[in-house]
């Protein structure tokens, strides 16, 4: 669903990345971190928001509530289809103080599809939570679908020699959709667990609230609702890499999704493009930085 109440004033500042970001922000809390450092950088042109599995609507209510009281009411937010059984929501109460008068929402899939037929070929999908609505995208219009530029998701656990790997959330969540996203044929770039366990500590995290900006002030609202000690930001990846590529290095693999959700690498033409060791203190400069900074 798509917020209409909302005007664009000025022409937005040179961007060399066009996303949408899907989420199931309102469980975990790194979400709200990913979405953070998004709306903090000058780079990344946000187009919307949607969002993912369970209580679809009151995920919105909460990304709406934070954009809007970050300064950034203009940016349309987009609900995709319910699931069942919904999750329970860590930060729902935040969700419901919202004053949703003038608003009007349509789904995400026909927000997403038609902006990528608006914008062939430019616009990246950060998929950061289970992905049913890119599989619905696909069952309604696999045409457009295929005129993304890329998808970047956070999700899966790739085994290696030193590491056993176990189905990770965003998959397992929804593994049909997983399968068929992963045999779209679209270009993807995936961050596993296996580099993006990237726990930000107290020092950090009290840095970032001191810095008292509406953003930060939305972010320690969120924390605190959320009612655990160390955030582990796995979600922020997927933004940080499009900012520096470098912090979470790729290499071309085969990754199938097998029926317990697991990401299964093989031989054969490679259909993703992997981070498996990211460079940990260059993201939390990055972060830090970013968060910090006045004006995006």
């Amino acid at each position: 669903m798509l917020q209409t109440a909302h005007s664009q004033t000025s022409a937005p500042a040179p961007t060399s990345h066009q996303i949408i970001i899907d989420t199931d922000i309102g469980d975990d809390i790194d979400d709200a971190f990913a979405l953070a450092l998004a709306l903090q950088s000058r780079e990344i042109n946000l187009l919307g928001i949607t969002t993912a599995t369970g209580d679809t609507q009151t995920r919105a209510q909460l990304a709406l509530r934070m954009l809007r009281e970050s300064g950034h009411g203009s940016i349309p937010v987009a609900v995709g289809r319910a699931t069942r059984p919904p999750t329970t929501l860590t930060q729902e109460d935040f969700a419901k103080d919202i004053d949703l008068r003038g608003v009007r929402f349509l789904s995400a899939v026909d927000f997403t599809l038609a902006q990528i037929r608006k914008h062939p070929h430019q616009i990246e999908l950060v998929a950061i939570g289970p992905l049913t609505n890119l599989a619905d995208m696909i069952d309604k219009d696999p045409a457009a679908f295929h005129l993304l530029k890329r998808i970047v998701i956070m999700g899966g656990d790739i085994p290696t020699e030193n590491e056993k790997a176990s189905p990770e959330w965003n998959i397992k969540n929804d593994i049909a959709a997983a399968q068929k996203v992963f045999a779209a044929g679209v270009p993807i770039t995936v961050f596993p667990l296996n580099s993006t366990r990237l726990r930000l500590d107290p020092e950090k995290r009290k840095t970032i609230f001191r810095q008292a900006s509406p953003l930060t002030y939305m972010l320690s609202a969120l924390y605190y609702q959320w009612g655990q000690e160390t955030p582990t930001l796995f979600d922020a990846m997927t933004i940080a890499s499009l900012l520096q590529p470098d912090v979470c290095p790729t290499i071309p693999m085969r990754v199938s999704i097998d029926e317990k959700g697991s990401t299964v690498p093989s031989s054969g033409t490679p259909n993703v493009e992997v981070c498996l060791t990211a460079h940990e203190e260059q993201f939390f400069q990055l972060y830090l930085q970013r968060m910090l900074a006045k004006h995006p």
